[in-house]
């Protein structure tokens, strides 16, 4: 995969979704970090959360308008993530979810086991869905509220998709946040814990600022309101 060009500037119904309400709320933020963790959670560092993978979803979802686009499609659908993917790799996230969707089987590699033998999907799976793939679905609402806010529609299993994307991405957001935390050795999740778990998870130097600089505006427009 090949990092895409210099993106244009965000116009219309984009900047607002950037901007506005997250769609993904606190609680739902805090239930997940709850299967991952059992400190507690500020509400600042779950209005951090709920905003860097809101900034994540759209950024994914701007790439694959636009492939979609190419193709005189207005429906997204998988095939435009995976070209999203393909073109931009600072999008690549949420990996975990690849092995449990149809969209990805072929285009996740092939891993040997330490005898050279090929290792099936099924068993890179584990024994046992991950919490967040299981409780995936969680955030469906909140991935077509953010599909709507851009003007785009989609096809149910590029909703899926995003939806298990998401899942994974803020569960591995918690888990990174949480570590943090253990080691300042303190009993709170805040929003700087959260900040630097965005830089571990998100390597790409254009989306990483995005997010930090959209969840410190997050923060400070919750706190004022």
């Amino acid at each position: 995969m090949t990092p895409q060009p210099a993106r244009p500037e965000r116009n219309g119904p984009e900047t607002a979704s950037v901007m506005g309400v997250s769609p993904f709320k606190p609680s739902l933020v805090k239930a997940v970090f709850r299967d991952v963790t059992p400190m507690h959670v500020s509400r600042s560092a779950a209005w951090t959360a709920a905003s860097v993978t809101r900034t994540v979803l759209t950024e994914i979802i701007d790439g694959a308008r636009r492939a979609a686009a190419e193709a005189a499609r207005k429906k997204l659908t998988p095939r435009d993530l995976v070209s999203a993917i393909d073109r931009n790799v600072e999008i690549e996230v949420g990996c975990a979810w690849y092995l449990h969707s149809p969209t990805f089987h072929g285009l996740t590699g092939v891993l040997y086991d330490a005898e050279g033998v090929v290792v099936p999907v099924r068993e890179r799976r584990g024994p046992r869905k991950p919490s967040a793939v299981a409780g995936a679905h969680r955030f469906e609402a909140g991935v077509r509220k953010l599909l709507r806010n851009q003007g785009a529609t989609a096809a149910p299993a590029m909703v899926r998709d995003l939806d298990g994307i998401a899942s994974v991405f803020l569960t591995d957001l918690a888990r990174d946040a949480a570590t943090t935390v253990r080691r300042r050795d303190g009993r709170t999740i805040g929003r700087d814990d959260v900040l630097t778990a965005t830089t571990i998870q998100l390597f790409g130097g254009g989306i990483r600022q995005r997010a930090l600089s959209e969840a410190r505006e997050a923060t400070r427009n919750a706190s004022a309101g």
